[in-house]
């Protein structure tokens, strides 16, 4: 026990070093350097003449599997065995099953971490002469969220805006070193170029979450964001989201259940009120759509299909200060009136609390609701969060002008978690589709010029041409509202003058607009017979599940 708490004590001083960087003459906190278990095993041996656990380093890995991880077996000694039970949980990564670094030889790895509209951009586009590609993500598709609205009231079908991402990039099925893993991010090593993942705790492997290890020549994080709740109680518990496929799935379900559980015989007045408000939170091109199609599914549909509880269906869409504020005035005013007009009541408020069957105001008025969707904005994962990198405003993973996170060598970032640091001078880019898929597109152009000039690997890269520096133009902003009407607004941004027109002619606009950038013609076939079918048929209303 006396050489196992040595031992542990030694790896905790060498893990307390942290490392900084300059950039800029600006001094950047890196992350924790967690030394190897050999070498404060090599410190104790140091005047100790312990012989015996020099052998521990000369253990060999096997390899098993057909993605290409290895495993380290068991310490065949007892000491050794306690020494690692008895460190802390960092320290025990590398016990990790792992995909080892690249060889001599071999082409350079770029680990991804994501599968947004930033990552598969970018995996769609990059050279895969020059690199092997690893994907990390906790779903194998990109989703196309301007149609998510959509599918919650069967105007398209789920399969529609999810694109497989082996299909986006075929390497990650076919090429024998470039694989996709279905896990989740939790730790990244920069020191070591090592990423540390566990998938889900339920998907039946053994020792769940099951963890592992891959090693880097570039890393590109694109991890997303995740949903603002303000930290309100309740809304986590209660609401339901509109980012992934499986949130519109539940949405779906919950509306048709409350229609049907309405017409049983017996429920009062004031239950099928409650039962069949739909409550809307955050004002935001999202919350607009989405009750526009609702409001479509209840003029069309429910009037048709629900004919006896059609007139308690109510649509309530509640904005802290205006809806669709990147817009200009006119439009604005243009979605507020036709939103209105066809049955949704827009109020403006401050969500307090949410409970089960009610959210409660800031001024203390209570909303029943039997249907609560919150999409008030997003913010930064609880894994960038993690990350000791620096950060943007906002609290997003700091990047320069080139993408780079500039205290660390060959990591970059992109995406809604990631945001220009304060001295490029640059403002932080809204977390919008376009930005993302503008910023893959970049980084493919970056990645294919530094492996032209041998700077894929490790460490490599510091003299490369990087090329000019990102740019963004912003190519304006297109809205939904419902009953064949849409909003466009081409200016740059709300202040500045642009064209900008609503009505039936942005509608036809939106669609083809959105259809166009479907990433497959699959999809594109998908979305467009979709659309026919619910024109001529209306919507699907089957609940399953």
């Amino acid at each position: 026990m006396a050489l196992a708490r040595i031992a542990r004590n030694g790896l905790r001083r060498s893990g307390s070093v942290r490392s900084y960087a300059r950039h800029n003459d600006t001094p950047y906190e890196g992350l924790s350097t967690c030394s190897h278990l050999r070498t404060s095993v090599a410190k104790v041996e140091t005047g100790r003449n312990l012989s015996y656990l020099t052998s521990i380093r000369k253990v060999n890995q096997v390899s098993f599997g057909s993605r290409g991880i290895s495993a380290t077996p068991h310490y065949q000694f007892a000491q050794a065995e306690r020494i690692v039970e008895e460190s802390d949980s960092e320290y025990e990564y590398q016990n990790y099953p792992s995909l080892e670094a690249t060889k001599a030889g071999e082409k350079p790895r770029v680990v991804v971490l994501g599968t947004g509209w930033a990552a598969c951009r970018f995996l769609k586009g990059i050279d895969t002469k020059i690199y092997d590609v690893v994907c990390i993500s906790p779903r194998n598709h990109m989703v196309f969220t301007p149609l998510l609205a959509s599918t919650c009231v069967g105007t398209l079908e789920f399969r529609s805006v999810a694109e497989p991402v082996t299909r986006i990039q075929s390497a990650l099925a076919k090429n024998p070193n470039s694989y996709f893993y279905l896990a989740t991010c939790t730790d990244v090593d920069t020191d070591k170029h090592e990423v540390y993942c566990e998938t889900a705790s339920d998907v039946g492997l053994p020792n769940g979450p099951y963890r592992f290890k891959v090693s880097y020549d570039k890393l590109v994080i694109a991890a997303g964001s995740e949903p603002l709740t303000f930290g309100i109680k309740g809304v986590k518990e209660h609401a339901h989201f509109l980012r992934e496929v499986n949130h519109a799935q539940d949405i779906r379900k919950k509306l048709l259940l409350n229609l049907m559980l309405s017409q049983n015989p017996g429920i009062s007045e004031e239950e099928k009120n409650r039962l069949l408000h739909c409550v809307v939170i955050g004002g935001g091109p999202t919350g607009v759509e989405f009750s526009g199609e609702l409001s479509d599914f209840i003029m069309r549909d429910v009037s048709e299909r629900y004919t006896h509880v059609k007139n308690y269906v109510k649509v309530t869409l509640i904005e802290a200060n205006e809806i669709l504020s990147s817009f200009d005035v006119g439009m604005r005013q243009y979605a507020t009136k036709h939103l209105t007009k066809h049955g949704i009541r827009l109020v403006q408020g401050v969500v307090k609390e949410v409970h089960p069957k009610k959210i409660v105001l800031s001024d203390g008025s209570d909303v029943p609701y039997g249907l609560l969707v919150w999409s008030t904005g997003v913010g930064p994962s609880e894994f960038v969060k993690s990350l000791n990198l620096p950060k943007s405003h906002g609290g997003r993973i700091g990047v320069d002008e080139w993408l780079r996170v500039p205290s660390v060598e060959d990591v970059f970032a992109l995406g809604d978690c990631a945001g220009f640091l304060e001295q490029t001078g640059k403002q932080v880019l809204p977390a919008l589709a376009q930005v993302a898929e503008r910023q893959g597109k970049y980084l493919v152009k970056l990645f294919n010029n530094i492996g032209h000039q041998n700077g894929g690997k490790a460490f490599s890269a510091k003299d490369a041409n990087l090329g000019e520096a990102f740019v963004y133009k912003h190519l304006g902003s297109m809205a939904s509202v419902g009953r064949y009407k849409a909003l466009v607004d081409l200016s740059q941004s709300k202040d500045a003058k642009g064209l900008s027109f609503a009505g039936f002619t942005s509608w036809l606009i939106w669609r083809s607009a959105y259809l166009t950038r479907v990433v497959s013609w699959r999809n594109r076939l998908y979305v467009a017979v979709n659309w026919a079918t619910t024109l001529i048929f209306g919507r699907d209303n089957t609940r399953i599940g």
